[in-house]
């Protein structure tokens, strides 16, 4: 670590359960972001500031006059541009050490799985359910931690599946694929602005401690926040023994 660099992380430097390890570790870790909107602003933002070295963010979409209530990675003069290249220029000014790569794509398939392989930490900040499935899949395959986050009108959830070591549950155990669950959409239902700059800040912060083995994360857990009372409840996510996707592995 350079003295820049020493003084640009010094705020965590100075947390003994950060300390240069930590900081160094973050410095040479890769995130996969995939969704680079209301959740993917927050995450890649601090990430950036903290100093992961190399991000990749994933997302198929414009920047959109709506989605500045929320997305706070993007600008005015970004609308009609697509949202990774919005949001990589902002990366860029936030900590120009950080290596940014997009894909402006809808990520599945083979590609998924190469992204999800090279990765050290992917982050579920996506909006559909069958998004949601085909990473938690590629992130079992490959053993991958995935910090997966969601937030509709004035509810958010965050919960991390770590499939490292064994025994913890995966994304699926907890929604199942063949579950008839409603696809909730902010365009449609609407949604409170700080509800998802909280929840993508957790998952930073999620993200982090893995990465640099801080603290105990959040795996094996489902964070639910109430901002309308703003409440926070907590439930323990028990894996399923005949789990389609994570059973065999």
């Amino acid at each position: 670590m350079n003295d820049d660099q020493l003084l640009r992380y010094s705020r965590h430097i100075l947390l003994d359960e950060i300390g240069i390890d930590a900081q160094s570790a973050w410095l040479a870790s890769h995130a996969l972001i995939v969704g680079a909107g209301g959740l993917g602003s927050p995450v890649a933002m601090y990430l950036a500031a903290a100093g992961v070295g190399r991000l990749t963010l994933c997302d198929p979409d414009t920047v959109d006059l709506t989605n500045l209530q929320r997305q706070i990675v993007h600008r005015n003069d970004a609308i009609g541009r697509p949202k990774v290249e919005s949001a990589r220029e902002t990366l860029a000014q936030v900590n120009p050490e950080c290596r940014v790569e997009i894909v402006a794509e809808r990520i599945a398939g083979d590609r998924l799985e190469a992204l999800v392989a090279s990765a050290d930490v992917v982050l579920d900040c996506s909006d559909n359910f069958p998004t949601r499935h085909a990473i938690n899949r590629a992130c079992v395959t490959h053993r991958k931690p995935l910090v997966s986050g969601a937030g509709i009108r004035f509810d958010g959830q965050v919960a991390v599946f770590d499939r490292r070591a064994d025994g913890g549950p995966c994304y699926q155990c907890l929604f199942p694929e063949t579950a008839e669950l409603e696809e909730m959409r902010c365009a449609v239902m609407g949604v409170f602005a700080p509800v998802v700059g909280i929840i993508g800040s957790v998952q930073a912060a999620e993200a982090l401690k893995v990465l640099g083995h801080v603290g105990q994360s959040l795996d094996g857990r489902l964070l639910i926040l109430d901002a309308l009372r703003m409440q926070w409840r907590q439930v323990k996510v028990p894996r399923d023994p005949h789990c389609s996707v994570c059973a065999g592995h």
